[in-house]
């Protein structure tokens, strides 16, 4: 299992050493910076948790922060705030740039990384929550939250009907379904639906997904399935 990386960005240096031995003996690996300045010349991205001090020099945390929100590689690292600035105000302003937490000095080292544990925990529930909701073929994935397929990176234009055929089809790999399950769970109380229209949105499917158009199998008399 990797190692949880976390950088600690503070001009107080003897207290980066404090978090920094503390946090090593929970088990992470800990590097730190003494300004923001210092922290923007490293690769951000490669670290799963950010403790950042408010009050620095010319950048200050709370600008840090906003600038690593616009930065598609750090967008999404949480961040907790460390900082003697523990007004309501500051306080809100922390969270909405994004903040995961915010602790106000002085505090306990057992107080930080109980904080630190929080945080990467709920981290890591999001980010199950999010792979729960790509179905993922080799380089066919579709992400059934915002509605999108693509196939090696590139965004597929599917139909409604086409998306829930293909979602139906992939969260069942292996599993033959006929024209009349199909219809009934995609296109359900809708009348007038012929299983030639089955047929017409498979092609048409087969055809949009490319190389994985083949997985698209007919089992004569039975229906269709996602081979894998």
């Amino acid at each position: 299992m990797a190692t949880t990386r976390i950088l600690v960005v503070d001009d107080e240096e003897d207290l980066c050493e404090i978090l920094k031995f503390n946090l090593e003996t929970e088990g992470y690996e800990v590097d730190t910076a003494f300004s923001a300045e210092e922290a923007l010349k490293m690769d951000l991205s490669v670290y799963q948790l950010l403790l950042l001090d408010v009050m620095m020099g010319e950048i200050s945390g709370f600008k840090l922060a906003s600038i690593l929100r616009k930065n598609e590689s750090t967008a999404n690292i949480p961040i907790i705030f460390l900082t003697a600035k523990d007004t309501e105000n500051d306080m809100l302003t922390g969270f909405n740039l994004g903040a995961d937490d915010y602790i106000s000095k002085p505090f306990s080292i057992r107080q930080v990384t109980a904080r630190v544990k929080a945080v990467l925990r709920r981290t890591a529930n999001k980010e199950q929550t999010k792979e729960s909701d790509l179905l993922v073929y080799e380089t066919l994935v579709m992400d059934t939250k915002r509605i999108k397929a693509t196939v090696d990176g590139v965004e597929v234009a599917l139909t409604k009907k086409e998306f829930e055929i293909l979602k139906l089809l992939l969260e069942n790999k292996g599993n033959v379904f006929s024209r009349e399950e199909i219809l009934s769970r995609i296109w359900k109380d809708e009348v007038y639906v012929l299983d030639r229209t089955i047929d017409v949105n498979i092609t048409r499917l087969r055809k949009k997904i490319g190389i994985y158009g083949k997985n698209i199998v007919t089992r004569l008399g039975f229906g269709y399935c996602f081979e894998f």
